[in-house]
């Protein structure tokens, strides 16, 4: 047998139990990562809802002023009306005051329509609000878990990794390179045991010799076809 197989083999067996903690480690953080957006979903609502009321009070104010504004021009048309003797004077002064009163009409059912549709705007902002404290004390306490856990499981991975550090240090360089290249490339196992003549991943044949050289503790090989590393299983 090799003399850093059964150390090889150890490390391997390490840096898949950091691999799955990492991975436990990242769920936790899309686990966040949903909370965030559903937060962050709530306040883009508010946002939006708001600044849609403040166009629409923007447009409530401008078009109050034309109102204020075609109000004080129907009186100035009616108090024409009044002073006027001839006929003629008095046709075109009713033609003035229909249009405006047309135009004022409109504009104060354009009005009330922006106050009805501005009121169901900040009823709406409300409900968003109400919504967003729902959102806020909901998560409160699964964010509180996530951290816990999130806590827990560094500590392990601290743990995991200075023990697999460790047992890296007992494993001659130029293997360990060759371990830490394959497994980095691969981002799995970087280590396999022949199975019969050939190699335990992808079944490519290996040469007698080498096989012998495997089987007699003296090398640990690299496969050509997938690249891993092989080693014959005592």
């Amino acid at each position: 047998m090799h003399p850093d197989l059964v150390t090889l083999l150890t490390l391997q067996d390490e840096d898949t139990a950091v691999a799955t903690l990492e991975s436990r480690v990242h769920a936790l953080d899309r686990q966040t990562e949903t909370l965030d957006r559903e937060r962050s979903a709530a306040e883009s609502a508010i946002t939006r809802a708001r600044e849609t009321a403040e166009g629409e009070e923007k447009r409530r104010r401008e078009l109050a002023l034309k109102v204020q504004e075609h109000r004080a021009l129907q009186d100035r048309h009616l108090a024409v009306l009044d002073s006027v003797r001839k006929d003629r004077e008095a046709v075109a002064a009713m033609a003035q005051i229909e249009i405006s009163r047309r135009v004022l009409t409109q504009e104060e059912s354009e009005l009330q329509t922006l106050t009805v549709r501005i009121a169901d705007l900040h009823q709406a902002i409300e409900l968003e609000m109400l919504l967003l404290d729902e959102i806020t004390e909901r998560q409160t306490s699964e964010r509180a878990e996530i951290a816990k856990a999130r806590a827990e499981l560094d500590a392990q991975v601290a743990a995991a990794r200075t023990q697999r550090d460790d047992t890296a240090k007992r494993i001659g360089r130029p293997l360990l390179q060759k371990y830490e290249h394959i497994r980095g490339r691969e981002k799995t196992n970087a280590l396999y045991a022949l199975r019969g003549s050939a190699c335990g991943r992808c079944n490519t044949a290996i040469p007698l010799q080498r096989r012998n050289v495997m089987a007699a503790g003296r090398s640990i090989e690299v496969c050509e076809g997938c690249g891993v590393l092989l080693y014959a299983a005592v």
